[in-house]
């Protein structure tokens, strides 16, 4: 779908960026044909400023540049919508978007907690360390803690105290991440294969 500029005497539509990851709106700005051209074609997010009246990257300054995941148009033809990665946060303020939230769904925190921490001890092993001890006694040890976890989530299940069955909850979830790195894999190819059985 094409999005149609003359709509607007000035020729700009909006253009509303979204975390491709975390759905949190960025920020919003404002395009013309030029500018759309070059955000296609470069896979960062270009605006016309009409403070400057030009072609205006974001982050050409600071840095701080959206990468393009995905171009969307709206079914009035008026209106796009762009899910990006941000590099650093999106407002001139510091913030991470400009409507002042945090740009963070708690799930993405497993990411992080697999692709930061959990790879870290397994690359950069430590004594010191529980996760990389698991590493270095490999898969079946790691795939063993994997189900004492779920035993013991089960067995809490059937409890009626809150607190341990979170805790619980929380081991067997770790520990699935420590075994999901050992297979080389990420929590994202698991959460394509539920998307792919949910079509």
């Amino acid at each position: 779908m094409k999005i149609n500029f003359e709509k607007s005497p000035d020729g700009l539509v909006p253009a509303v960026v979204q975390d491709h990851e975390t759905g949190k709106v960025l920020m919003l700005g404002y395009m013309n044909e030029e500018a759309l051209a070059k955000t296609e074609a470069e896979k960062v997010v270009t605006f016309f400023s009409r403070s400057k009246q030009r072609l205006w990257t974001k982050g050409e300054t600071s840095g701080n540049f959206l990468e393009v995941k995905a171009i969307l148009v709206d079914c009035d033809q008026d209106t796009i919508l762009i899910k990006a990665h941000p590099i650093g946060p999106t407002c001139h303020t510091g913030a991470d978007t400009c409507f002042f939230e945090k740009n963070e769904g708690k799930a993405s925190f497993l990411n992080y907690l697999q692709k930061q921490i959990i790879r870290d001890r397994k690359n950069n092993p430590s004594d010191a360390s529980y996760t990389s001890k698991l590493f270095q006694r490999g898969v079946n040890k790691i795939a063993q803690k994997v189900g004492e976890e779920a035993v013991e989530l089960v067995i809490e299940a059937k409890d009626t105290n809150d607190h341990l069955f979170k805790n619980e909850a929380a081991d067997l979830l770790f520990h699935y991440l420590i075994l999901l790195e050992q297979r080389g894999m990420d929590l994202d190819d698991i959460v394509d294969v539920l998307k792919e059985r949910h079509k």
